[in-house]
Formats: C-alpha cells, structure tokens, sequence
C-alpha cells in the first residue's frame, strides 16, 4: 500500500524546501502543490488578493486526483500544499488510504523574514496575515517547529513517521 506525506503550513514555512529534502531522504517523489494553482490564481495571489474557497476548489481537486493517481500506482508520494482548512484536507484524504499531514508551524515574524529574502515567488509577505487568519491548526497532523536547520526537520519527521 502507498503512503503520501503532505507538508503544509502558510507560505514562506518551508514546505517546498522540506518537502524536496525529505523526498530525496526517503528516495520519494516530490510534488509541489504550487505547481499547480491556475493561471488566475497565481495572478490573483501576485496582486496580493488572497485566493477564495472557489479558487481553491480546482486546484485542491486536481492534487487529489495526483494523489489518487500515484495510490493506484502503488508509489509513495511527499506533497507540498498549503491545506490551510480542515475541508482542504479532507479533500486531499478523500482519494488517498493512508496520507499523513505534517503541519510546518512557526512564528509568523520569522516566516514574514523568509519570505521577504525569497526571489520570484508570486506569494508576497503582505500575503502572510490572510494565510494565517484561515490557518485552522490540523488535529491529527504531526506538528513540526520550523525554527532550526532543515536536515532536523528532516529528521524528526523521519523519527516520528518510524522510517
């Protein structure tokens, strides 16, 4: 049976970095849920409008079918996605047996820090507040502080998932 790891959190708490260092630890696949938001997304998030349970709705459905897809294929799967709501995330479960989440939380003045020294990301620090107004904290998500290097990241979530 296949299992798929998604790292979420708000913008700018590492889920990409994370999510490319623990793929290749686990020798996994990486997708990153960024990938794909459509065009109007990424240019409504570029402006500094934040995206809607309507704009999300296409989106959070396709990740759920690439997950779906790789779980009948048999492949294990490291996912990077925001999945800031309990209903985003319980639509990516709804197509995957066995998907664990593994929340990147961490204190908003330092990930406003990370994302102001990021280059060429469409989601600009201005964008942070709103993440965070409609982050509801996962219950049944491993809970890992960004607040130290990624290879103890790694690692903890390595332990924890008894890899």
């Amino acid at each position: 049976m296949s299992k798929a790891i998604i790292l979420m959190g708000v913008s700018g708490s590492g889920k990409t970095t994370i999510g490319q260092a623990l793929s290749s630890a686990l020798g996994w696949p990486f997708i990153d849920g960024d990938d794909f938001h459509t065009p109007e997304n990424v240019k409504k998030m570029s402006l500094g409008i934040a995206l809607s349970d309507e704009d999300r709705l296409h989106w959070l459905e396709t990740l759920s079918n690439l997950l779906s897809e790789n779980y009948h294929r048999g492949e294990n799967l490291v996912m990077a996605c925001s999945a800031l709501k309990r209903v985003y995330r319980d639509q990516l479960r709804s197509n995957h047996a066995d998907l664990t989440f593994v929340y990147l939380e961490g204190d908003i003045d330092i990930i406003r820090q990370r994302m102001q020294a990021r280059e060429k990301h469409y989601m600009k620090p201005g964008m942070l507040d709103s993440q965070f107004q409609i982050l509801e904290s996962p219950q049944n998500a491993l809970q890992i502080n960004i607040d130290r290097p990624i290879n103890e990241i790694v690692q903890e979530i390595i332990d924890l998932l008894g890899k």
